[in-house]
């Protein structure tokens, strides 16, 4: 173990990115203990990536970037108007009730924070909102994409633990709201302290009832998605190609926004994230082979019950390493290093694996928004030109419902738990 996470700090200290300094890694580790597993080295790696529920990514991805592409986030602003644009920081609350939306249809904080972003941001500045503000508010709200269900890191957790993928987005849907609410609270406070603008306009009811129309093939995406899953109609993965299916419709018969020519383009970006993610998982799953190998779960597990220490305190060390890590590692290689390790010893103490990958999704959306590696922060850089430092200091008064729904539930299991008792038991 000392000559794989030393080579694994090495390569890493190289500016190697951290799936090939993982394979690399893995790669001296085999060839320095265990020579005569070399030549199988290619069939694991290519076992890692070879599951049918992994097909649900890629189509994930592109669905959201569907009805990304048919005009859905405008209409989506819009609609968030109807309700909260009368209050002072009103476009501040249509960024979070938006993001809390989108969130629910593209699985991935880094495509929230580019969407809505980009639309908003200038949007915001241009009606007297600091830069910094709108940039804060707007990665700080994109945390809820991977939350929300459908969330594309719940798909690799369910891979990787063999858990329910519909159990667990249902368990994330109340933190999701929760955090959506709180920063709600947050925006209102922050607006009223800085006396930002309200939006006054005033809508007939014909024109709240055109906006609402537009609006529904948004809003009912993710029930569609996630109901099809919950009530066993499909599996994730056949609800993923039903969402491909529904946007495409939508975006080219409904809307109309969406030009068969970037199809093409859509395609070709889907299949570029998705490849980047499988070669993390591929790359992952020989280290998750060497844990194995050396029995690190099961050692973990008798260490950590071994110390007689009251589960709360062992949740909360736990949950700081979570938060570290996922300041350093990006979310898919995170996930897919630290649920081998600690789900054993979660379960022992008697922690439901869907608490837990509710629990390691949450502190890792945090990191998202956490230099040094925040993809969400990058994002938002280059849409405001503004230093990711500075964006993670007006982001971090918003951060705040992150933390408080992430301590609530590490210790209310009911929180994660409840919802998917109730529809799935």
């Amino acid at each position: 173990m000392l000559i794989l996470l030393g080579c694994l700090i090495l390569f890493l200290l190289l500016g190697i990115p951290i799936a090939y300094s993982l394979g690399l890694s893995g790669w001296v580790y085999f060839a320095v203990v265990h020579p005569e597993l070399l030549s199988i080295l290619p069939a694991r790696l290519y076992a890692g990536m070879n599951s049918y529920a992994m097909i649900a990514m890629p189509l994930f991805v592109f669905m959201g970037l569907l009805m990304n592409s048919g005009g859905i986030t405008t209409r989506l602003i819009d609609f968030s108007l109807l309700f909260v644009g009368r209050f002072r920081g009103g476009l501040g609350l249509v960024n979070v009730i938006a993001s809390m939306i989108f969130g629910g249809i593209s699985g991935s904080s880094v495509s929230d924070t580019a969407s809505v972003g980009a639309v908003l941001i200038p949007e915001m500045n241009k009606k007297g909102y600091t830069l910094e503000f709108s940039s804060g508010i707007t990665v700080a709200s994109s945390t809820m994409g991977m939350i929300i269900p459908p969330s594309v890191p719940m798909v690799i957790y369910a891979y990787v633990s063999e858990e329910s993928v519909g159990r667990l987005f249902l368990g994330g849907l109340i933190p999701g709201v929760m955090i959506g609410v709180l920063m709600l609270v947050i925006t209102i406070a922050v607006s009223y302290f800085k006396k930002y603008p309200k939006e006054e306009f005033k809508r007939t009811g014909r024109e709240k009832a055109a906006l609402t129309f537009r609006a529904v093939p948004a809003l009912i995406m993710p029930i569609f998605v996630v109901g099809a899953v919950v009530l066993g109609m499909a599996t994730a993965t056949e609800s993923a190609g039903l969402g491909v299916l529904y946007a495409f419709f939508i975006g080219l018969v409904v809307i109309r926004e969406l030009e068969l020519k970037a199809i093409p383009k859509l395609l070709r970006d889907s299949i570029q994230t998705s490849a980047t993610v499988m070669i993390i998982i591929a790359l992952s799953k020989l280290y998750v082979w060497i844990l194995a190998l050396e029995r690190i779960p099961q050692a973990l597990a008798m260490f950590v019950t071994g110390l007689e220490l009251p589960a709360f305190v062992i949740l909360f060390v736990v949950l700081i390493i979570i938060l570290l890590v996922g300041t350093f590692v990006d979310v898919s290689p995170a996930i897919l290093l630290l649920t081998p390790v600690f789900l054993p010893a979660m379960k022992m103490l008697g922690i439901d694996g869907i608490q837990f990958g509710v629990i390691l999704i949450s502190g890792l959306a945090m990191g998202l928004v956490t230099p040094p590696v925040g993809m969400c922060l990058n994002v938002c850089s280059a849409i405001s030109k503004l230093q990711i430092g500075t964006i993670f200091k007006a982001a971090a008064p918003f951060l705040l419902a992150n933390l408080i729904t992430l301590i609530l539930l590490t210790y209310i299991p009911a929180l994660s738990l409840w919802l998917p008792s109730l529809l799935m038991d």
